[in-house]
């Protein structure tokens, strides 16, 4: 049996990624800041999901994450790097803390997950898939972190893709649009917007007529993670409605 480490994993794309390995019989280590929800994703397959309940924000605290993992189950075959945050500010409204927080949790921690994942995945001939956006393809206004941390995940997923290919190592990304999960609710409370009447204008806005569900991209990750895209590497492939269109 397959075991998937997937970050982000309490709520949102990383929770749907979680249940969707688990069912399709990989063991998954769901990690989450937030043990309340973390309960809530285990209790959903039990058999299949372990969670740990860390703040990863060095390191230290990843290369320790990993270590463990690979020693209590003794394999690791895919890495999802699926938590992030988004702060809708100009490059004036942006303090030098909101900058690296963003970087920290979409940028830092991937990079630091997938060094110390390298040497066990490439026993595996395994898989990483990042979650990045459609902003970092194409750009996304009063999100000035976001969108360089994203663009830079797609640049981490090239670089790592072509070092690693040799050893079996595939490296993807996926680049949602807007997906409905709780970080798109804060994001739009954020903007000082009514969540009902906000969502019918987005949806409004993208070509297939909604935005994206978390399923949907959780699908496109266990596809980027199976035997049957080991010829797929190095690409940031969008799941957007259209809208980059």
């Amino acid at each position: 049996m397959k075991l998937a480490l997937i970050t982000g994993a309490s709520s949102g794309i990383g929770e749907a990624a979680a249940i969707l390995f688990a069912e399709n019989g990989y063991t998954v280590v769901a990690i989450g800041r937030n043990r309340e929800r973390l309960d809530a994703v285990e209790a959903k397959a039990p058999e299949q999901i372990h969670t740990i309940a860390c703040d990863l924000n060095s390191a230290e605290a990843c290369e320790k994450l990993i270590a463990d993992v690979a020693a209590q189950f003794g394999q690791l075959d895919v890495l999802v790097n699926s938590a992030g945050i988004i702060m809708r500010k100009t490059a004036a409204d942006t303090s030098d803390d909101d900058w690296r927080q963003t970087m920290t949790v979409n940028l830092d921690v991937p990079f630091y997950l997938s060094r110390a994942a390298v040497p066990h995945l490439a026993k595996s001939k395994g898989r990483i898939v990042n979650v990045a956006s459609y902003w970092g393809v194409r750009g996304g206004g009063r999100a000035l972190a976001y969108t360089a941390s994203k663009a830079g995940l797609i640049g981490l997923t090239k670089a790592m893709a072509l070092d690693h290919a040799a050893e079996g190592i595939t490296v993807n990304a996926v680049c949602p649009g807007d997906v409905v999960t709780p970080m798109l609710e804060r994001e739009i409370e954020s903007l000082g917007l009514k969540y009902n009447d906000a969502i019918k204008d987005w949806h409004a806005d993208y070509p297939t007529g909604r935005v994206t569900e978390a399923a949907e991209v959780a699908a496109m990750i266990l596809y980027l993670a199976s035997d049957a895209a080991r010829q797929v590497t190095g690409q940031a492939l969008l799941i957007d409605g259209g809208a980059s269109v």
